[in-house]
């Protein structure tokens, strides 16, 4: 496709995440407002959601990645139990976020170079008063990121990313990338069971 923003479309993201997750996980991706947000199951909606800000395709992405990473219990819990300290942190509370933020980050570097877009750190800390070292932080979730591909994603995540090659980068159909991130969960779970 010519036309940047044709190729990598809220909707085509949305429905491959919902493809592979939202049967055998019970989780949709969801276009949210000004702040992203995990919201698990509950009486009202019967699916869990991976709630990402304001229709940015870098923010679902980012998501995503932090759903990868949680584990079925903190899956039970809203933006998985964890604290959220906004802009405007301290050198303490800095380091605790980039801390929590390498491997999230990793995995959507991977994701954004498997979409073929180009990725950027973030450190989410314009309005604070401390300098903030973003070359140091993009090197650990570099080294993070190779390491995953050196050693395997997590399944969810190798699921997620074998999808998105497929789509972006093998310019397959939506319903046969989709397929392909199923295999992989497939393959996954009869290692775990065999």
């Amino acid at each position: 496709m010519s036309d940047t923003q044709e190729r990598w479309t809220l909707e085509d993201i949305m429905a491959l995440f919902d493809g592979i997750f939202a049967e055998r996980y019970q989780t949709r991706l969801i276009r949210g407002g000004d702040e992203p947000l995990y919201r698990p199951a509950n009486s009202v909606t019967p699916y869990h959601q991976v709630i990402f800000a304001r229709g940015y395709y870098a923010s679902a992405l980012h998501e995503i990645s932090h759903w990868c990473i949680a584990g079925e219990k903190r899956r039970q819990q809203e933006d998985y139990g964890y604290w959220y300290c906004p802009d405007g942190r301290n050198a303490e509370q800095q380091r605790a976020f980039e801390q929590a933020e390498i491997a999230p980050q990793a995995l959507e570097s991977i994701f954004t170079h498997a979409c073929g877009r180009q990725f950027h750190v973030s450190v989410d800390n314009l309005g604070g008063d401390i300098e903030v070292d973003i070359e140091a932080f993009a090197a650990r979730v570099e080294a993070r990121a190779k390491r995953y591909l050196a050693e395997g994603l997590p399944a969810r995540a190798g699921a997620f990313q074998e999808a998105l090659e497929r789509f972006y980068g093998h310019q397959e159909a939506l319903n046969q990338a989709v397929a392909g991130g199923l295999a992989i969960l497939d393959q996954a779970d009869h290692v775990i069971s065999g």
